[in-house]
């Protein structure tokens, strides 16, 4: 990622430390999201794959991180409860079809 040089904007001290915060919070929840997005990914291949073991062990590990982005407020809860939902509603579907 490139480093944005917003302190320039800022004429003010505090102004300068809010903007170098801000920078910090977006590189943090960037990371989050990503984070997020490769274990949601990862989920949703053992599902194509149809490997119904390790489809529940991913979603669990999907589940703890989405879980941790909401409560650190970089997802929204019900953005959150959304993504966890629609996952286990295809790892529970690929049970079914399995069983």
């Amino acid at each position: 990622m490139s480093e944005r040089k917003d302190t320039e904007l800022a004429t003010h001290k505090s102004a300068e430390k809010r903007s170098r915060q801000n920078e910090r919070r977006r590189q943090r929840n960037v990371a989050t999201k990503s984070h997020v997005k490769k274990r949601v990914k990862t989920v949703i291949a053992s599902v194509d794959s149809k490997d119904e073991g390790n489809a529940k062990e991913m979603l669990l590990s999907a589940v703890k991180v989405i879980d941790k982005a909401a409560g650190k407020g970089v997802l929204h809860k019900n953005t959150a409860s959304r993504k966890i939902s629609r996952l286990t509603k295809k790892v529970n579907a690929l049970s079914k079809t399995a069983g």
